[in-house]
């Protein structure tokens, strides 16, 4: 019997060994020489060096200067009782979606109640469905440019600078389709305000 056990043993350290610990230490070692800001988190850092955000994880822009992602379903342990959960958007730590049907009322009204608030802030254009529906994921950094076009007016009357301009900063930063194939043409939104931040003050 020991002589069936002692392989099934070995083949068990080794694997473990080889695929816990070998191989990720390799892929890591790898990924932090090939692609070192990837490997990071794709951190984005400002001219001093502080820590902004990330290329890859949304985050929330509430004020009226600034384009604002799409919403997030994310949650966090309320703290006053811990069997609950409360709404934090972007939570990278619980990364997911509502898994609210298409005919929950509360997402319902939700949808409804945000995509009344966007029709006033632009009556002219119909509002872009990503900006008014969570990602699957909840931390999408990207909008579409349709989602960006459509928050142009708003900014612009802000920050108190012609739409045009804003408008010409949306369309170059959009980004097309990986590798001309993969995914849809998308706005990174940190980067578009970070962008914002550094035109002219008029």
């Amino acid at each position: 019997m020991l002589k069936q056990i002692r392989p099934a043993l070995v083949i068990l350290v080794v694997l473990t060994v080889v695929t816990g610990l070998i191989y990720p230490l390799a892929m890591t070692g790898i990924a932090g020489v090939m692609m070192p800001r990837q490997a990071e988190g794709s951190l984005v850092v400002d001219e001093s060096g502080k820590v902004l955000g990330s290329d890859l994880i949304g985050q929330v822009f509430t004020k009226e200067i600034y384009f604002h992602g799409r919403p997030s379903a994310t949650t966090a342990p309320d703290p006053k009782d811990a069997t609950k959960t409360v709404p934090a958007p972007y939570n990278a730590a619980n990364s997911g979606g509502s898994n609210y049907g298409p005919t929950n009322k509360a997402l319902i009204d939700r949808v409804k109640d945000d995509t009344i608030k966007l029709q006033a802030e632009n009556p002219n254009a119909p509002v872009p469905q990503d900006l008014v529906t969570t990602s699957g994921s909840g931390l999408d950094p990207d909008i579409t440019p349709e989602a960006a076009l459509f928050q142009v007016p708003r900014v612009a009357k802000a920050r108190k600078i012609s739409e045009d301009e804003v408008r010409a900063l949306v369309t170059g930063l959009v980004q097309g389709r990986t590798l001309g194939l993969i995914g849809e043409p998308r706005v990174n939104v940190l980067a578009l305000n970070m962008a914002l931040d550094k035109l002219p003050k008029s």
